[in-house]
């Protein structure tokens, strides 16, 4: 178990080949690091000591010869320890996530996902520094300084025994210091991770923090964890910055002694000064290595410590094996039984008493109870979920406590109450039981096809939902051509076959008729932006809409037109309360109505022409959002119309021409690739958000798209919708039918489902279960928790719960017909007295 692995063992198992490379660039570059030192006698005594150039030339040239190498292979060695460092984080970090999934749920239950998230991503991560450095670093440093120690006794003994002595004390004071910053390091990590629970928690639960005006309390309990971390920290900072100061104190007094020592010899003519020269510069390159070498072993206690502390926290054994060692895995039909079955949680507290219970394969039992009553955890016990402390629970004969995770998925689906939804497509949840449920030498290709993904869409009642995620998809413009050929033809027949039933409904582009439902601006395009500057809104700031604004004589009857919707505006509603309704028929939204007022007023008496460039391009913004068929404040005028449409044939020609990329014309035989399938499939604008008008024109588009064989293909684009994280994208329903859908497409001999409907509507409800009585009737052995009793009357036993003990066990009509629990739970206490 990784759990059971020292920091040593990653060591050990790194890139060998790299380790020994590795070494072999150490003896290189200590030899390069040593060879200048000599260089600096020999430039100082020889070259310059004897005025000799070309030695001075030869000398210099070799010290930088050494140099160089020594930062090249400084460079070699840092990228090798890199990648040995982060190829170990990276296996450490795989083989924890595998066994952090094995472990039972009683773990989940009492870690927060922030401190699980918190030791897998950040906390490991100095183990991978370590592990990257185990071997070189000190091998490089310790060469080195004994390279440079030797060197220094080479040069004088003395000198070096007085120089090295202050080391020895160093080496048995720093780990002292270390063992007090170990403590506080510990304690930060800890404290760490209770913010980062702290943490997910306030964010997991948000709605209730804003619901309750709580931001005072969570405030409070962030705030002292966070003074608890501060506290800590500056501790653990102190003990590390002791380490350093003394290290560096130590380092100091070297040259004191050199300086005393061996400027004392120098004047006594027993010491050449290329040697002082010589000695002082690696007495002053030790403290590199000596640095680097303190600095690694800071990095081995912060690793080992988080090392320790992540592997003590998850030290838990799986509870069962998760696939057979030496054989394939079970096959069952589905018959389940338990015999005197208890399951004890640690306090004592025992939520199972005693269950007796037999199903054949293809039977379904529904479990009914009050709430606690232990229905869930009868559940839970029986699909392996919680491990029971007493009696059995047998799958056709075989232990449920011996089988392994593998031989319960192979067998058994299971829906939960809250079911989890991943990250991804709609595609992808909806095959992840099926694809986890695929051996290791089975073809992928045995996974359900589409037509079977479609049935159970269709089966469970999300199938309209995903045929309208992609009816709103965009789609590529590497889509296959045949697919954008066939939606043209589905927009052909949509006018042809709908166009005159939806006339009122309506409103189709036409390039010769202007747009009573779509804005001035939007008329005069005709099209759809591709670049966010000729978006609607923009286009008021858009520097070249303005110019062709005035390139059509456009600009002046706009902000005229402006003027009069800003000043029928203000006479109108100036005396009504700045309410949404009342600002319906205009393109004066209430929040501009004060800022519209004031521009009226500054208009009295002031030609158009001499208004501030403010307020004719507000005027300007009015007109270019006014929309005919919706701001019924004010007729638009016959002859503006005619410029506008006029305008429009002069605006394509121009961006046709000038910047083709800025906008894609509506062409009735041109697919729209910034627009969705549904957006071109209606290639116009709705005028009524009536439900009859909804429905008529859905009917129609799914009508057209089975004519055009097209239904299939855009469901299969709407299973690529991305549910976002944890599904939140879906409603809560759509999120259960998804589950029941993924368990459905499984076919498992064993359906397990903890009260699977409890977010869906009663129709959906009620269509879920028929299914369950009609397809599943026989065919696989249903366990349902069930909320809703009148539910269960199909189902061939119902088990009564209470006190986690089965109080009542046997058909609906004759648990009714003895007037006990079972009638008390469904006409309620007092038809039972």
């Amino acid at each position: 178990m990784i759990t059971k692995r020292p920091l040593s063992y990653w060591v050990k198992t790194s890139n060998m080949k790299l380790q020994v490379l590795l070494l072999g660039l150490i003896l290189i570059t200590v030899a390069a690091r040593v060879f200048p030192l000599e260089m600096q006698k020999k430039i100082v005594n020889q070259a310059i000591g004897a005025r000799k150039v070309d030695l001075l030339f030869l000398y210099c040239g070799l010290y930088l010869a050494a140099v160089l190498l020594a930062s090249g292979l400084k460079y070699v060695t840092t990228v090798l320890q890199t990648h040995i460092g982060q190829e170990a984080l990276n296996r450490i970090r795989k083989g924890l996530y595998e066994h952090i999934l094995t472990l039972p749920l009683s773990f989940f239950q009492k870690s927060s996902p922030g401190m699980v998230v918190s030791s897998l991503v950040t906390e490991v991560a100095n183990a991978g520094e370590f592990v990257g450095a185990a071997i070189s670093t000190p091998a490089i440093n310790l060469l080195t300084l004994l390279a440079f120690g030797a060197y220094m006794f080479y040069l004088n003994p003395l000198l070096a025994v007085l120089s090295l002595a202050t080391y020895p004390i160093v080496i048995y004071l720093v780990p002292k210091l270390q063992q007090r910053s170990n403590k506080a390091n510990k304690q930060r990590v800890d404290i760490t991770r209770k913010i980062s629970s702290k943490v997910d928690e306030a964010i997991s639960g948000i709605h209730e923090i804003h619901g309750n005006d709580s931001f005072r309390i969570e405030n409070r309990k962030y705030g002292a964890l966070v003074d608890q971390l501060f506290r800590v920290r500056v501790i653990w900072i102190l003990y590390k910055n002791g380490v350093k100061v003394l290290n560096n104190l130590f380092q100091n007094l070297g040259p004191f002694i050199l300086f005393l020592v061996g400027g004392y010899l120098a004047i006594q003519g027993r010491f050449d000064l290329g040697a002082l020269v010589a000695f002082l510069s690696a007495y002053e390159k030790l403290y590199d290595p000596w640095k680097e070498l303190m600095e690694f072993y800071q990095v081995y206690q912060d690793a080992s410590v988080s090392y320790e502390r992540i592997m003590e926290y998850f030290d838990v054994a799986p509870e069962h094996l998760l696939e057979p060692p030496d054989r394939e895995p079970y096959a069952f039909k589905g018959e389940v039984t338990t015999r005197d079955l208890s399951f004890t949680v640690p306090g004592g507290i025992q939520l199972l008493k005693q269950i007796n219970l037999e199903l054949k394969p293809g039977e379904q039992l529904a479990l009914v109870g009050f709430s606690g009553s232990g229905k869930s955890t009868l559940a839970h016990c029986i699909s392996q979920l919680h491990k029971y402390t007493g009696g059995t629970v047998e799958i056709d004969g075989h232990e449920v406590s011996d089988l392994t995770k593998m031989d319960m998925a192979k067998n058994m689906g299971i829906v939960a109450q809250s079911p989890f939804i991943f990250d991804g497509t709609i595609r992808e949840n909806l095959l992840y039981s099926c694809e986890a449920a695929l051996g290791k030498n089975e073809d992928p290709e045995e996974l359900p096809t589409l037509d079977e993904m479609i049935q159970v869409l269709q089966q469970v009642g999300i199938f309209a939902d995903v045929l309208r995620f992609g009816l709103n998809t965009i789609l590529h413009r590497d889509r296959e051509a045949e697919l954008v050929e066939k939606l043209i033809r589905v927009r052909h027949n949509f006018q042809e076959e709908y166009g005159e039933e939806l006339a009122d409904y309506f409103e189709f582009f036409d390039e010769r008729h202007y747009l009573t439902y779509s804005g001035i601006a939007a008329n005069l395009i005709f099209g759809s932006p591709n670049l966010d500057e000729f978006m609607i809104d923009r286009l008021p700031e858009n520097r070249y809409f303005l110019d062709f604004l005035d390139e059509a004589q456009l600009r002046n009857p706009l902000i005229s037109l402006g003027r009069d919707l800003a000043s029928m505006t203000v006479d109108i509603l100036g005396n009504l309360p700045p309410d949404e309704v009342f600002f319906r028929n205009t393109p004066v939204t209430s929040d501009e109505f004060a800022e519209t007022r004031a521009l009226v007023n500054r208009m009295e008496n002031v030609h158009l022409h001499e208004l501030r460039e403010e307020d004719r391009l507000m005027l300007l913004r009015l007109a270019l959002r006014f929309t005919p068929g919706v701001h019924k404040l004010i007729a638009l005028p016959p002859m503006m119309e005619n410029l506008i449409l006029e305008g429009r044939h002069l605006f394509k020609d121009k961006i046709s021409r000038e910047r083709p990329e800025a906008v894609t014309s509506y062409a009735m035989n041109d697919y729209i690739y910034t627009q969705t399938i549904l957006d071109n499939i209606l290639f116009g604008k709705q005028t009524s958000d009536h439900p009859k008008a909804q429905e008529r024109i859905g009917q129609s588009i799914v009508h057209l798209l089975v004519e055009e064989d097209l239904l299939e293909k855009v469901v299969e684009i709407g299973m690529e919708f991305n549910v976002g994280t944890k599904g939140d994208r879906l409603s809560g329903g759509q999120r259960q039918k998804l589950a029941i859908a993924r368990v459905f497409l499984k076919n498992p001999p064993i359906l397990v489902m903890d009260e699977a409907t409890s977010a869906l509507d009663n129709a959906s409800q009620k269509r879920i279960q028929n299914l369950l009585e009609t397809r599943w009737k026989g065919k696989s052995t249903l366990i349902a928790v069930v909320h809703r009793l009148d539910t269960i009357k199909g189902f061939d036993k119902v088990a009564v719960m209470k006190a986690g003990k089965i109080a009542e066990f046997g058909a609906y009509d004759e648990l009714i017909s003895r007037k006990g629990l079972l009638y008390e739970l469904v006409h309620g206490p007092r038809a039972s007295a």
